[in-house]
């Protein structure tokens, strides 16, 4: 309702904008003793019109960030309050993997983690559920009944390990969390790394090695494989829009330092129809170098690091063929140069863990009478005389306050 007025290619008498006037009206209206506070919520600030944000109309702006840490942490809290969770959940380390997460995508990993725990019919929520559902919000639902042939699954466990030791080698890219060959959503494979803080601001060093661990799955397909694929199209993708964005909006680049050439914001029709570039042709010439100038040194790079390391690369594929799945410890261990067998019963001691920890815990049933001792207590026999009752037992006016009352039949 408060988007900017005269954006439509029409005219400017339609509803929505006569409903906006009036509005704008009755806000100039207002005075210091109404006592009456308007709120409004938007994710396109930059779209509104200018007159609703003036002196005495929306003039105050608070902005609703990602939850930190301690934000997250505290959403943990308040959406598991309903739900039986296990004692093993550290919220402290889901808030830390969860960074970038908002209150939304919290309450809605929790509903996905009660949910796998009510299909392996169990009456907690364990972490292993909860780790699911982080990965489950992130990349989609596993698809472990598609049919994928031996020629794909090469192809995938080549790039997803590419991935991972680029991602392992770069000084300053996240922890590798996890790599897996089974199909994820839209993907084929998938290798999660997650930050270890909030960092808010991101240094090119850091820009550099992600562009390099992106790059890092058609690499390996380049060096093991003889051929490339498409299976790097959404990495290719994300690559590029990073290199753009170290060079037109964050100044970057070597040959166009320090200097601003527009971002890519979404276009506002009837604001942004007829705007044009701020720089010449050369200068678009020039950006179009540094951006493949940053993608070349950067896939060379991560070329570099998997002929160092191809022995590992080798070593991942076979051990993502057994497990398809792999876990960050593991991949540690495998730069570590350890034995396949080794990490394969590192594996199943980890997943013993795991089931003994989800077993239902069986019923404990002990005898009533094991500890009580066998007592034989003489009654004592009754008189037939009545006995006169105690001091205590009579009343000072000596009569019944609840009156007369009917003899006690002994059967009931």
């Amino acid at each position: 309702m408060g988007r900017q007025r005269g954006a439509g290619l029409g005219g400017g008498n339609d509803e929505r904008e006569q409903t906006l006037n009036q509005l704008l009206v009755q806000m100039d209206g207002f005075d210091t003793t109404d006592k009456i506070i308007i709120m409004a919520a938007t994710n396109r600030a930059d779209i509104l019109d200018p007159a609703l944000l003036r002196p005495g109309r929306f003039d105050r702006q608070i902005y609703v960030n990602i939850p930190d840490v301690k934000g997250r942490e505290a959403i943990f809290r308040v959406h598991s309050r309903n739900k039986p969770i296990s004692p093993d959940v550290d919220f402290k380390n889901l808030a830390r993997l969860t960074s970038g997460f908002s209150g939304a995508d919290i309450a809605n990993l929790l509903n996905e983690a009660a949910i796998l725990a009510a299909r392996h019919d169990r009456k907690m929520i364990l972490m292993v559920d909860i780790l699911e559902g982080i990965n489950k919000v992130i990349a989609g639902p596993q698809k472990k009944s598609r049919i994928i042939t031996e020629s794909d699954k090469r192809i995938t466990a080549y790039h997803e390990s590419g991935h991972a030791i680029v991602g392992r080698c770069m000084k300053h890219c996240d922890a590798v969390q996890e790599v897996s060959i089974i199909p994820r959503g839209m993907a084929a494979g998938y290798t999660l790394s997650r930050p270890k803080n909030d960092n808010s601001h991101v240094t090119k060093n850091r820009l550099n090695d992600e562009i390099a661990m992106m790059l890092g799955g058609r690499a390996a397909e380049e060096i093991v494989i003889q051929d490339i694929s498409t299976g790097a199209s959404n990495d290719i993708k994300r690559a590029t829009e990073l290199a753009r964005k170290m060079v037109c909006e964050w100044g970057m680049s070597e040959r166009l330092p320090n200097l601003f050439f527009g971002g890519d914001q979404e276009v506002f029709i009837g604001r942004d129809y007829q705007t044009q570039n701020s720089y010449s042709d050369d200068v678009a010439a020039i950006i179009d170098e540094e951006i493949k100038k940053i993608i070349d040194e950067n896939y060379a790079r991560a070329l570099a690091c998997l002929n160092e390391h191809r022995d590992v690369l080798d070593q991942m594929v076979k051990l993502l063929f057994e497990r398809e799945t792999i876990y960050g410890d593991e991949v540690d261990m495998l730069m570590e140069k350890k034995p396949l067998d080794e990490i394969n019963a590192y594996i199943d001691d980890k997943l013993n863990r795991q089931k003994d920890a989800q077993k239902k815990p069986e019923p404990i049933i002990q005898p009533v009478f094991e500890s009580a001792e066998t007592r034989i207590v003489p009654e004592e026999p009754k008189s037939d005389e009545p006995t006169e009752p105690k001091d205590d037992d009579k009343k000072d006016d000596g009569s019944d306050p609840m009156g007369p009352t009917d003899p006690i039949d002994p059967l009931f």
